[in-house]
């Protein structure tokens, strides 16, 4: 990579046609650039939270233009101002070949995030189980969850737990060797290693991914329709699982699910442990925004937690990202976080909800799936012919409207608290994962209601 400053003004003649002014004076323009290896530029945001939000909004922008005006395979990632240090520590050390040809042969840890803990890690039941097995691999890494294989949608913690690993074990054994990269890095460096005069760099980026301890790959499903790539992650599963070394992936998808992957690739994908990370019920989101809120650090009410909570179900990272701009919003109009700020924060994050859905037609469709009578469902009763369905109806109008305030849907079923929609939000969402007859209830109606 040439001049990582010549580069960076380059792209920001870019972004700043790209994003809005605001945009760009708020979140592009404080941004300032390092060099973290030959290859990789790290883009350091003034704090964890202005972080947040630039990977949430702007870091595919920043790959695309950082693609577009350098030649050589380069990669990008964002830093926030306290993780420097360690990142230039990386960037001093022997140059990649000398690394990669095995001349230094000390224990090595690659961009691991120092913040990404399990003590930092949100527990709820959308990743217990994703949570006790990484800890597992943390705790005997090599021995039964090998290799480990996690996948769920974005932002909703796979990177989080692959850092989690590699920070446990780089405390608890220090000598371990622990190599993390992007799918997006193994890939680059791949290309760069096969252009290489007399294969020189290509035996090299095979030592450097072959003789590691533990070896973690992120978003493995962009290897897919790249034969050459799929055959060198082939040939690396292949040496680190006969030498009984760790290895954890990954993806969006289980593997079974990723499009054009090479079939011995799969099969070892298919073979590994596998678990996933489900969007967070509300209660965790709320939890997790807590956390985050503690982390920044910011007083801010329940209420608005759970305002944001509410709206943004599905990401945490998105979530994470409403509330640094509530933050920020916060202190640029001199005043607490209230729901003002929220709703304003909230305005680029709102999902749209379905035109056709309501909350009527859902208790509809509870009703004639139990056949019961639409008000006993919304009404008193407290048996259990009546209490099951109801809470049933709850839980799918808040999956299926989730900008329904809780107060609402409370409103909506006689007057209930919020706490008892959350009451019977979290006791239907844990069932589902354990009763066959609530898991199929809940899925038959969904799809009443949304065939309507």
């Amino acid at each position: 990579m040439k001049n990582v400053e010549s580069v960076w003004q380059e792209m920001l003649s870019v972004l700043e046609v790209e994003v809005n002014s605001l945009g760009f004076d708020v979140w592009i323009k404080p941004l300032r650039v390092i060099r973290v290896e030959d290859n990789i530029l790290g883009v350091v945001s003034p704090t964890p939270g202005s972080k947040t939000e630039v990977i949430a909004k702007y870091l595919p922008l920043l790959k695309r233009t950082l693609r577009d005006i350098e030649d050589a395979p380069a990669a990008l990632i964002v830093i926030s101002e306290d993780e420097v240090p360690e990142y230039l520590e990386q960037a001093d050390k022997p140059s990649a070949a000398s690394e990669l040809s095995g001349e230094d042969d000390k224990p090595k840890t690659a961009m691991l995030n120092p913040k990404y803990t399990f003590a930092k890690f949100v527990v709820g039941g959308c990743n217990r189980y994703a949570q006790a097995i990484a800890r597992e691999v943390a705790e005997h890494p090599g021995e039964a969850c090998n290799p480990l294989f996690i996948y769920g949608d974005v932002g909703l913690g796979k990177t989080h737990l692959m850092h989690a690993i590699g920070n446990e074990i780089r405390m608890s054994m220090p000598n371990m060797k622990i190599l993390y990269v992007s799918s997006d890095t193994f890939i680059n460096e791949f290309i760069a290693s096969i252009r290489s005069p007399n294969g020189v760099n290509n035996q090299s980026f095979r030592d450097k991914y072959r003789k590691v301890d533990l070896l973690m790959i992120d978003d493995v499903q962009f290897i897919s329709k790249k034969p050459a790539t799929a055959d060198e992650i082939f040939h690396t599963f292949e040496a680190l699982k006969s030498a009984g070394k760790q290895m954890v992936f990954a993806s969006d998808r289980p593997p079974k699910d990723i499009p054009d992957l090479d079939s011995r690739v799969r099969s070892r994908f298919a073979s590994s442990v596998i678990v996933d990370v489900q969007a967070p019920d509300l209660e965790t989101r709320v939890a997790i925004l807590q956390t985050k809120a503690q982390d920044v650090p910011i007083n801010i009410g329940m209420n608005e937690l759970m305002y944001i909570a509410e709206r943004v179900t599905d990401n945490i990272r998105e979530m994470e990202g409403v509330l640094t701009k509530a933050v920020f919003l916060s202190r640029l109009y001199e005043r607490k976080v209230d729901i003002a700020i929220c709703q304003e924060a909230l305005r680029d994050y709102q999902v749209q909800e379905h035109d056709e859905i309501n909350a009527d037609e859902i208790v509809n469709c509870t009703c004639r799936y139990f056949n019961v009578k639409k008000d006993d469902l919304i009404g008193k009763k407290k048996n259990k012919e009546i209490v099951e369905p109801r809470q049933i109806a709850i839980y799918i109008i808040n999956e299926l409207l989730p900008n329904l305030p809780l107060a609402s849907i409370g409103e909506f079923f006689g007057g209930r608290e919020h706490t008892t929609v959350m009451h019977a939000r979290a006791k239907i969402g844990s069932l589902i994962a354990t009763d066959a007859k609530i898991r199929t209830a809940v899925n038959d109606i969904k799809a009443m209601a949304l065939r309507k």
